[in-house]
């Protein structure tokens, strides 16, 4: 209680205690209320409450006064003050602050007609089901009060009156005013948690749509769930019986939540899901709401999925894959099963720019992101460069994976489906492994050979070209074709240059069989490298050749009977 509010209560009870004084007549009954001591009279007690009349009959004290001891009296030594004016006749004012104790305190003291005609218990029950039970806004604040007041408050029925009449009222007004649940889920939001979940089931079973329960529990949860650090990263900080109470208004508000899709945003189910991880709760909890944002991830963004790992040892992994994982994998499942045509192609992008986050994570092992990598489908992605840049950042920041490892990684991209710029930055990209460059500039090569062939059409059909295009056009079709006769030299430029570095691999390799010993080896790699060149056709034929030694693409090749000292391909 603030220094205020009991500065005012202590005036009132002098006040009362000086009318009571001032009757000329001596006190005769002591009730100490908690630390609280009124000096009373029995007769006015007696005559109305029938709980101070049995204790006053049973007690053996012989001195002139009664001394009562109430340590447990709902609402406290101000709820008794009132009930004292109430048996002095004093005047006050029954209002929607007050009733709900004055009704607990009627009912404790045992206040009923038996004792006295109009007593408290009647006079409150007139004032609950004229007043307060009629009003939407006043039942909601009696019911709050009603909180601080059980078990009393449920013997009296005071919580389920309450409750019934806040669910007749909800439902009616809701059929002619739509924005009515706003308002309410802004009073609901002071209520504990098994209260709003009492509220919310006899709203359902009263007609009430549960798909328009979801602002209420949005509010509610963003209020109750305060304070928690869901967006940190390491070790977590909260003392363990708040972290037990804010656990359990979190699994009761995903129970309550509505079956619909869409009765709350993904942003709201992403951060119960932060909270659910954070303060550790059941499994079936965090797999339902899982599940919920699976259903929901078209509308999802990159901030919905980056869900930090927590744990109470301080382990400085960044993100939850396993859990985005599994949102995944729940999205899929669900839209697999509704054969939807496009189920992938809304959500590749946003997975391959979390796969991109993750990647500069250094605690996410290759065998995590090549398993995420791997549950985005290759249908979702129209182009491969999103997964390449995932895959050029795992490189940078892993820059201590083996050369075996890097393959693996790299093995997830289809290199024919890389943008123009893309390619370029790859063929000069010295964290990619010789045989994807390879593999780059092999498939740029042969989409510019098709684009030059198709400039190089009949004089018809160049001519039915050139007369479709207005001079601006033209000019540009011109630039763009001289363009690509740029790069395809660059393009040459870059396989000479794989070439030689394959050159010196061969020699490097040689050097090292003559030096192990092995003088079959050595003769064999020798005769590999020394081999003399066929007469050359042309520059783009030998590359061919070589890259069909490399068999770069897994190509099966025909099977034939290997010249003796001479090998098919470098490793």
């Amino acid at each position: 209680m603030s220094g205020k509010k009991e500065e005012l209560l202590s005036s009132a009870m002098k006040r009362t205690s000086e009318w009571i004084s001032s009757q000329d007549i001596p006190s005769d009954v002591a009730v100490h209320v908690g630390e609280t001591l009124f000096s009373l009279h029995k007769f006015p007690l007696v005559s109305k409450c029938g709980f101070i009349k049995k204790l006053a009959s049973e007690s053996s004290n012989d001195s002139n006064i009664t001394v009562i001891k109430i340590p447990d009296f709902p609402g406290g030594a101000e709820a008794f003050e009132l009930t004292i004016k109430f048996c002095y006749d004093i005047s006050f004012e029954i209002n929607t602050e007050n009733i709900a104790v004055l009704r607990c305190a009627a009912d404790y003291l045992e206040m009923t007609e038996e004792h006295s005609v109009e007593n408290l218990v009647e006079t409150t029950e007139v004032y609950l089901n004229e007043v307060i039970l009629k009003s939407l806004s006043k039942s909601v604040k009696v019911l709050k009060q009603s909180q601080d007041l059980l078990p009393v408050a449920e013997r009296v029925r005071l919580v389920d009156r309450c409750i019934d009449s806040i669910a007749y009222a909800t439902c009616q007004e809701s059929q002619s005013n739509a924005g009515i649940v706003e308002g309410l889920a802004e009073d609901l939001s002071a209520l504990r948690i098994d209260m709003l979940r009492r509220v919310l089931i006899a709203m359902t079973a009263r007609g009430f749509k549960q798909y328009a329960l979801g602002p209420v529990l949005v509010t509610y949860a963003q209020k109750a769930l305060t304070g928690l650090d869901i967006f940190g990263k390491g070790k977590k900080k909260i003392e363990a019986e708040q972290e037990h109470e804010k656990r359990l208004i979190l699994e009761t508000v995903v129970s309550l939540l509505p079956r619909e899709r869409n009765s709350v945003s993904v942003t709201f189910l992403s951060m119960l899901l932060r909270a659910a991880i954070y303060l550790e709760t059941t499994v079936a909890c965090r797999l339902d709401l899982e599940k919920r944002m699976g259903l929901q991830l078209r509308q999802a963004v990159l901030d919905d999925l980056l869900i930090s790992s927590y744990s109470s040892n301080g382990d400085n992994k960044m993100f939850d894959v396993d859990t985005v994982q599994r949102i995944l994998m729940n999205y899929l499942e669900f839209e697999v099963e509704g054969s939807s045509a496009d189920f992938a192609s809304d959500i590749g992008g946003l997975m391959e720019s979390y796969l991109a986050e993750i990647a500069s994570d250094r605690n996410v092992n290759l065998a995590k992101f090549i398993g995420f990598a791997e549950c985005i489908p290759k249908q979702s992605r129209i182009t491969e460069d999103g997964m390449y840049q995932a895959i050029d950042i795992y490189l940078k920041t892993h820059p201590n994976i083996s050369e075996m490892e890097k393959k693996k990684v790299c093995s997830l991209m289809d290199c024919q489906k890389l943008s123009r710029e893309k390619c370029a930055h790859a063929a000069q990209n010295d964290r990619l492994p010789v045989q994807t460059v390879v593999q780059v500039l092999y498939y740029e090569q042969q989409s510019l050979r098709e684009i030059l062939s198709d400039s190089d059409s009949p004089p018809a059909a160049a001519v039915t070209v050139e007369d479709t295009l207005t001079p601006p056009e033209l000019r540009t079709y011109n630039n763009d074709l001289s363009k690509l006769n740029r790069e395809n030299q660059d393009l040459k430029l870059e396989l000479i240059k794989v070439k030689m570095k394959f050159k010196e691999l061969e020699k490097e390799q040689k050097a090292f069989e003559v030096t192990s010993g092995s003088d079959c080896s050595s003769s064999v790699s020798i005769a590999s490298v020394v081999k003399p060149r066929l007469p050359r056709k042309s520059f783009m034929s030998s590359v061919s050749r070589q890259l069909g030694k490399l068999n770069l693409f897994g190509q099966r090749q025909v099977q034939t009977k290997p010249p003796k000292g001479r090998r098919h391909s470098i490793s």
